[in-house]
């Protein structure tokens, strides 16, 4: 019962926020509209469609904050906005149910309210919304009603790719990697791309209308936005992509795809005593275990190894841990280079833990498998109970759950195994051998032992396992800590003067600011120097 009272409790809180926030966002956006100087030049659109159905999330806040400043500096901006616009949207699907309905009532509220005092007329000269509507294509309905999922994903039409821009997506609603070919999963499969195929028609036709000087999207993995970025980059036009930057409250943009992070680093950048102090201040809380991640703070009590877990590694010759990911993640498509996808990479593994006995291998599922509405249905423990992995005398498996010490165990390791975890580029920090599988954020640089092929990859694992010494490129450390320091303190645009975190931290509240703090903020003008003049999306130091 008590439970069931504070369940009943956070949702009626969660809904008085939702309200008094909303009533500050559409306050904010009349005022934006009655202060918008007389527009100038080609609008930049922004795309809303999968980044929030119930409250303001934290890409609606950064898309809605970057809009406002270029509105009121008096470039258009154009909203493309979903008004049940497609039969079933990413956010809205139902893993149990798919055919339940889609919540559009509650999601169209939404976009009102951040689009408050915007003209729903396309054909005005200055700011706008345009609002699109779902018409189902009859013709590719009928062509694809009989395909099996295998078909479905690898299917083209009109030189579309709309399978394949759908997959991401499908894969992580369903929180699985693996698909079944099952009338579930191929009538969702089947919604999703002629849902696609709407939205291409629709912003096509939105483009054709307000000749946009660049077009805004969240993430570009969902099959909205993949698609949008898709067409608009087939008509030459300039797309800008976002997410969560690896600070608190922060942002990451970019004119690449955001879930793949590419960072440019002059070749001459070296960290002065300044930069390193705060670099290292952030590892030394990182190590601890006090950090956020999009609102979710996943080591909140870190501990130590135990002396169990200790006696047990006192009777091998060396310990490498091997790190997973969330197999659904949309880090995962640009990851599967080399491997198929990361069980192909664990089966791998399995088959080397195996023949050497001598070495204690820790296998660490991710944390965020678990994670609180958003758990994972294809996980390393099921693989793990598969393939009868605990029965290895050779191998410790901690689950998503245990607070275990990362940083320690690589501490006391001989090389460190990841499919592309973030671990990898801190391990590389801490002058340990990395032996990555998946092309990560930071295999962009020299920064970890990244083989090329399946064979090449076995061939490097096995020489780690006998060698008596592992030399590590001294340029390792170097790069990784740029590229990590780059990713805090200059990818990273901090809103937090701006947004703060709802009574659910994975969604955000707007804070009371004016008009001239917004456009005076750094973080703004990093952005309005990217869109409208080619910027970097940088932080000046």
């Amino acid at each position: 019962m008590k439970a069931l009272n504070e369940f009943f409790t956070q949702r009626i809180k969660r809904r008085i926020v939702r309200r008094l926030n909303n009533l500050k966002i559409a306050s904010f956006a009349r005022e934006v509209a009655r202060r918008e100087p007389s527009p100038a030049g080609a609008p930049v659109v922004f795309f809303k469609v999968s980044s929030g159905i119930d409250d303001l999330s934290w890409n609606s806040g950064f898309h809605l904050l970057a809009s406002w400043a270029l509105r009121l500096k008096g470039i258009p901006v154009a909203y493309f906005a979903c008004r049940s616009g497609m039969s079933k949207c990413v956010l809205g699907t139902n893993q149990d149910d798919p055919h339940r309905a889609m919540p559009c009532r509650s999601c169209i509220y939404q976009s009102r309210t951040l689009y408050a005092g915007v003209s729903s007329n396309v054909e005005d000269q200055g700011s706008k919304v345009g609002w699109f509507e779902y018409d189902r294509d009859e013709e590719l309905a009928s062509r694809i009603s009989q395909l099996s999922v295998p078909e479905l994903s690898t299917f083209h039409f009109h030189d579309i790719p709309l399978g394949p821009l759908c997959l991401p997506g499908l894969r992580w609603i369903l929180r699985i990697h693996h698909l079944k070919d099952d009338e579930n999963t191929r009538y969702l499969l089947r919604e999703y791309i002629l849902s696609a195929w709407n939205v291409a028609r629709k912003f096509s036709d939105f483009l054709d209308r307000t000749q946009p000087r660049a077009v805004v999207v969240f993430n570009g993995q969902f099959y909205p936005e993949a698609t949008a970025r898709f067409v608009a980059k087939g008509r030459g036009i300039r797309v800008i992509t976002h997410e969560v930057g690896l600070q608190p409250a922060s942002a990451f943009f970019t004119d690449g795809e955001a879930t793949a992070y590419p960072i440019h680093i002059p070749d001459d950048f070296e960290l002065n005593d300044e930069q390193n102090t705060r670099l290292d201040a952030y590892l030394a809380k990182r190590f601890r275990g006090d950090f956020t991640m999009a609102g979710i703070k996943f080591w909140p009590d870190m501990k130590g190894l135990d002396e169990a877990f200790l006696r047990k590694a006192a009777g091998f010759k060396q310990i490498v841990p091997v790190f997973t990911n969330v197999i659904f993640d949309t880090s995962q498509p640009h990851a599967n280079t080399v491997f198929d996808d990361m069980f192909q990479w664990l089966d791998l593994v399995l088959d080397v833990i195996r023949s050497h006995r001598e070495t204690l291998f820790v296998i660490r599922a991710h944390p965020d498998e678990l994670r609180v509405r958003k758990s994972s249905r294809e996980t390393v423990e099921a693989w793990v109970d598969r393939r009868e992995v605990r029965k290895e005398p050779n191998v410790v498996f901690v689950n998503p759950n245990e607070t275990l010490s990362s940083y320690e165990l690589i501490q006391k390791s001989k090389f460190v195994m990841i499919y592309n975890s973030t671990i990898g580029l801190e391990a590389s920090i801490m002058g340990a051998a990395v032996l990555c599988a998946g092309k990560a954020r930071f295999t962009q640089y020299p920064t970890v032992f990244f083989p090329q092929s399946v064979d090449a990859y076995r061939r490097q694992l096995e020489t780690f396992l006998s060698a008596e010494r592992i030399e590590v490129p001294a340029e390792f450390k170097r790069n990784a800590r740029r590229f990590l320091y780059y990713q805090l303190f200059r990818t990273s645009l901090p809103f937090g003067d701006f947004l703060e975190p709802s009574v659910r931290t994975t969604q955000a509240r707007l804070k009371s600011f004016t008009v001239d703090a917004l456009l005076q903020a750094d973080t703004i003008r990093t952005i309005l120097d990217g869109l409208l003049n080619d910027g970097d999306f940088l932080l000046r130091e």
